[in-house]
């Protein structure tokens, strides 16, 4: 019986496992996912988790709950050795161990971006994982606590100040539904009024979402700025020394919080831990049937990939140009791969992925959003509309699209939950400091990203 072991529980992952689950005959073959998280991020849904519009675990789907025929394996993939047919898995707890495979999936998920920008690593978040957007939710709402009980002053100004770097589809919905969260809360805190909160936009290029066209991506820098933001285009984040943020057109601020959200880069896996053939920029050689091809075009035997770390020829678009990495590809493509994988081992050809856009939807906040659809655009409240019914039957599972409609459903009749639990990231402070007061200064700050100690153990890894 032959090991089809799939490397990521992503978006791709997920659903390679899930179809394989469904099209297997028993006994055919048995099907292992790697991946260090118990679960796959539902990623459209973060800039919502981050307003506190979706509840955090709802943004997730359990995959032991409905990868129920697929063995999990709870650890990060370091290397794949493809002329071995074996990977290295570098669990949490123990010492790393090789795995043997007969059919490898290549599935494992990009990563955030980041550019050697003094300060960067020691101020800045990311919005790639549910953590980081519950992060980011609960520094908001901490720093309303904490400005409120100051006076007018640079302080005051600081924890108030907001920066967002990178203005495509995660930047500019992240920076749309946190503007919207804050501006609700001013109603909450008559200490506070709109010209506390300063809410910065930071994009290299001279305009954002490039994903739609110019008419409704300018229309949304317009409503942006209509509701107090401040977008800065054609500017470069040089330095967030100590959060004080100083931008290449020459602007300088201090600022509490600093996202980043400037794209994307090949997992380190794929990109330089790997025998298995892949492009300049990192991505696994794939053709359009989702094969792994080596440089002269020829089938690579038993390896596999898709989604994001993977190159895929888009028969759609224009000749030579490769599917995009966002969440319509990464599910049609893992769909389509449990197909032609089960395919081929019944001595069946594989089909090729044609996948014509849908067209693109961007929340920016409470009843505001865009959405084109070729020269279809909406704005406001039925692009909203239409961001929400999207998403919440793109989501996998039934489970989990009640869940969401639930939490919408409440939110729309009880108002937006503020609460905040940013002492969630330090459990134990209470009971070890007996409930001592502390200073503010000594708190954990959720956005102020790993300790040091943290960081070293990730450089090592």
């Amino acid at each position: 019986m032959k090991h089809i072991v799939v490397v990521g529980g992503g978006y791709a992952g997920f659903y390679a496992a899930w179809g394989l689950e469904k099209r297997l005959r028993r006994g055919e073959a048995r099907v292992t996912v790697i991946d260090p998280r118990p679960y796959m991020t539902y990623q459209p849904f973060l800039p919502e988790v981050a307003s506190g519009s979706v509840e955090a675990r709802h943004a997730t789907v359990p995959l032991r709950r409905h990868l129920r025929r697929t063995r999990l394996v709870a650890g990060a993939v370091t290397r794949i050795d493809h002329a071995a047919r074996s990977v290295t898995v570098a669990p949490r707890d123990g010492v790393p161990f090789d795995l043997a495979y007969d059919v490898v999936v290549v599935t494992a998920g990009a990563v955030t971006r980041t550019l050697p920008i003094p300060g960067l690593v020691d101020t800045a978040i990311g919005l790639k994982q549910v953590e980081e957007a519950v992060a980011v939710r609960d520094h908001v709402l901490t720093a309303f606590d904490r400005a409120a009980v100051l006076p007018p002053g640079p302080e005051r100004r600081r924890l108030l100040t907001f920066t967002f770097v990178g203005g495509g589809f995660s930047g500019v919905e992240a920076f749309g539904e946190t503007l919207s969260l804050a501006t609700s809360l001013l109603a909450s805190y008559p200490e506070l009024g709109p010209e506390d909160l300063a809410f910065h936009l930071v994009e290299a290029r001279d305009r954002i979402l490039p994903e739609v066209t110019d008419g409704p991506g300018a229309w949304v820098v317009r409503h942006l700025r209509g509701r107090g933001a401040r977008v800065h285009l054609g500017a470069q984040l040089l330095s967030a020394v100590a959060g004080h943020a100083v931008l290449s057109t020459g602007e300088e601020f201090d600022t509490g919080l600093v996202v980043w959200t400037a794209g994307n880069a090949a997992n380190p896996v794929v990109s330089r831990h790997t025998d298995l053939p892949v492009t300049a920029r990192g991505l696994v050689r794939v053709r359009a049937d989702l094969r792994v091809e080596d440089e002269d075009g020829a089938v690579v035997p038993d390896a596999w990939a898709a989604g994001d770390d993977a190159a895929v020829p888009d028969l759609a678009g224009a000749p030579g140009a490769l599917t995009v990495p966002n969440a319509q590809h990464a599910v049609r493509q893992g769909r389509l791969l449990a197909a032609n994988l089960v395919a081929t081992l019944r001595g069946r050809r594989p089909r090729d992925y044609v996948h014509h856009s849908l067209g693109v939807v961007a929340t920016l906040g409470r009843h505001q959003g865009v959405f084109q659809f070729r020269r279809l655009v909406l704005t406001g409240l039925p692009a909203w509309l239409a961001h929400r019914g999207y998403h919440v039957l793109a989501v996998p599972t039934w489970e989990r699209k009640l869940r969401v409609l639930l939490v919408w459903l409440g939110a729309a009749l009880g108002g937006r939950d503020i609460a905040s639990l940013g002492a969630v990231v330090d459990p134990r402070r209470a009971f070890v400091t007996g409930g001592a007061p502390e200073r503010a200064a000594a708190l954990v700050d959720a956005s102020a990203g790993p300790r040091k100690a943290d960081r070293a153990t990730i450089a090592a890894a």
